[in-house]
């Protein structure tokens, strides 16, 4: 009742298989998702450049008072 058969170690070998073989579906999954959170990030980056270049052109308040 407890034991395995012969045919449980064949489906379970080829699930391992698929999963962790070279090449597989899932090791070229984990490729494409880990360069689509590359890409992402540096979205974000490339997001943030042109707010901090549009706060640096403004003229400082201060100036005006003096002048």
């Amino acid at each position: 009742m407890g034991g395995l058969s012969i045919w449980h170690w064949l489906i379970v070998l080829l699930i391992v298989a698929v999963v962790f073989g070279g090449r597989g579906k899932l090791s070229g999954l984990m490729g494409d998702a880990a360069k689509g959170i590359k890409a992402f990030k540096e979205g974000l980056k490339d997001d943030d450049k042109p707010a901090e270049k549009a706060d640096t052109a403004l003229p400082p308040a201060d100036k005006d008072k003096e002048s």
